[in-house]
């Protein structure tokens, strides 16, 4: 141990030296052989040389005061979780996140050209005789850890993609990077080119805020070239789904809510294992693997919500709490029969229930009402869609909208109060149809809605505009022609048609359409489609693709009207 820890501060204490010596524009020529001139000083404008980085092991935090003492560092701080380094080596050496006690310390360097930088001190803890010794000698020997950073000083997403580009160019090539949400920074880690000569291979470029939407890019570009790394992660994805479940099961977003004065502060794993009957030790498993997904976030006081957990929580405005128990429950036992779906063409969901997806649920009220709650889950793509131009229009005229399978009333709901003067009708199944009066009476929509219980034939006739939002992605082309025909009887000829659906992208680019696509096929026996798919569908059944709006979460609102003359009904 004295070996390893005098291996520790010199290693430290060379870092430091390297630190004073160091400004940005030298650096950067070292990192970046060729570059110079013009580019050389544009970059060095954009971002300055903060610091150098390496991981220590000490045995406990006495050991490590004293090996910071004896480098001259002054730690002002406790350290900080490190979510990034933490899981880089859970992969690297195969182990839970959750057993690496990685922290983050920046002591404070003044420099020989007067600048103040940091030496970045990772530190994993390792008690003596821990079989984390194997890990300790490994890191020691390879320095993976190790790195140099620059700051980016304007966190401007075109800087920032200029910045990579221009690493790309001089032969960096990109390694990795994360969101550190203890900190609310972005990280984009390089390899230096083979003839780098500044003594360090690793270069990371610091970014303050948020910056996950370019950090995709980079991250892909790395990922093309690890393609193990890659396909672990994706194999270990339905952890991540009963992760989320099992948080939603034990109820500890809302336990977190109640005790943390709505999420603001920090909730300790003794506490809250005791408020949601769990065991302590397991409990903290489950959330350091959450704060690695951004669920909830960490620090020396417990844990807390992030605002992607807060949609967890049962009465969080816009919650998600229903989709994590349907995709962590039933839609997670049939999707184990997918091959069986892609062998056969027949529904893992009827395979492995018994009945479809529909009949299953109606005979639960419990499984019902979950489903029911998963559907309006999926809300904020709603969000734009009062008002759409049709519906704008429709409302000057004091119009009537019909929602055909409108679920408990999510949708008409947010139409209605959007706009004091429509009338609505809810056409629903029968036990759906109760518990949308319920909603929508509380809502005060009952004296301007009316509610009809039936079938997809039963579409009442002479409404102004007809919705049909997520219906027929439920269904194949022969079924979809037959509830469009049913539409196309009800209208007149100047009413109009609103299909809200997720549209499979034409040119085959990254969509959520395309994962439920896979969903429907598996689930249900239905299907997502193209645009011109959904056109030839309509014009089948009389009717025409006017026009298509895109909404939230990847959905559309495609515009559809009659393409000749209507039958007369009477008005609804």
């Amino acid at each position: 141990m004295i070996t390893t820890l005098s291996g520790d501060t010199s290693r430290l204490r060379a870092t430091v030296d390297f630190v004073k010596e160091q400004d940005t524009a030298m650096l950067l020529r070292l990192l970046l052989p060729g570059l110079d001139g013009p580019e050389l000083r544009a970059l060095a404008e954009r971002c300055g040389f903060s610091h150098a980085a390496l991981l220590v092991f000490p045995p406990d935090e006495a050991a490590l005061d004293a090996t910071l003492a004896d480098c001259g560092l002054v730690a002002d701080a406790p350290p900080r979780p490190s979510v990034i380094v933490r899981e880089r080596l859970a992969v690297r050496h195969k182990r839970s996140a959750a057993e690496l006690d990685v922290g983050i310390l920046r002591p404070a360097v003044v420099c020989r050209d007067g600048a103040r930088r940091w030496v970045e001190v990772f530190t994993l803890t390792v008690p003596p005789a821990s079989d984390l010794d194997t890990v300790a000698a490994y890191e020691r020997e390879r320095q993976h850890e190790a790195h140099v950073a620059f700051e980016v000083e304007t966190p401007d997403p075109l800087v920032l993609r200029g910045l990579c580009a221009a690493f790309g160019r001089y032969g960096a090539v990109p390694d990795g990077g994360g969101y550190n949400p203890h900190e609310n920074g972005t990280v984009f880690y390089f390899t230096a080119p083979a003839e780098a000569k500044a003594g360090y291979r690793r270069v990371e470029l610091y970014v303050p805020g948020d910056h996950r939407d370019v950090l995709a890019a980079h991250l892909d570009e790395h990922r093309a070239r690890q393609p193990a790394e890659t396909l672990l992660r994706l194999l270990t994805g339905a952890w991540t789904t009963q992760a989320l479940a099992a948080f939603v099961r034990l109820d500890v977003a809302d336990a977190m809510d109640g005790n943390a004065m709505d999420g603001k502060r920090a909730v300790g794993v003794a506490e809250l294992a005791r408020d949601v009957g769990a065991s302590a030790p397991n409990l903290a498993t489950l959330l350091r693997y959450l704060s690695m997904l951004g669920v909830v976030s960490e620090d020396r006081d417990g844990f807390r919500l992030t605002d992607t957990g807060t949609l967890l929580r049962a009465d969080a405005e816009g919650s998600m709490r229903a989709l994590a128990l349907m995709y962590g429950g039933p839609f997670y036992e049939s999707f184990a029969g997918l091959d069986h779906t892609v062998r056969t063409g027949q529904v893992a969901f009827e395979q492995r229930f018994g009945e479809n997806h529909f009949d299953h649920f109606a005979r639960d009220p419990e499984l019902a009402e979950l489903f029911d709650r998963s559907m309006a889950a999926g809300s904020r793509m709603f969000d734009p869609l009062p008002a759409h131009p049709v519906l704008t229009a429709a409302a000057a005229e004091g119009a009537t909208v019909v929602d055909i399978a409108g679920g408990n009333g999510e949708l008409l709901g947010r139409i209605l109060s959007a706009h004091p003067r429509l009338h609505g009708v809810l056409l629903e199944r029968p036990h759906t149809v109760e518990t949308a009066r319920r909603l929508l009476g509380a809502a005060g929509h009952t004296e301007r809605c009316a509610f009809r219980a039936g079938d997809f034939a039963d579409v009442p006739a002479g409404g102004d505009v007809y919705v049909l939002s997520r219906v027929l992605h439920d269904w194949d082309d022969d079924r979809c022609r037959e509830i469009l025909r049913h539409c196309a009887r009800a209208m007149t000829d100047t009413a109009d048609l609103l299909v809200v659906e997720r549209v499979l992208p034409a040119d085959g680019s990254a969509s959520l359409a395309t994962a439920w696509d896979l969903h429907m096929m598996c689930n249900v026996g239905g299907r997502e489609r193209r645009a011109d798919h959904y056109a030839r569908l309509f014009a089948d059944a009389g009717l025409t693709l006017v026009d298509r709006t895109p909404l939230p979460l990847d959905g559309s609102v495609l515009h559809v009207r009659r393409t000749g003359p209507a039958d007369t009904g009477s008005k609804v």
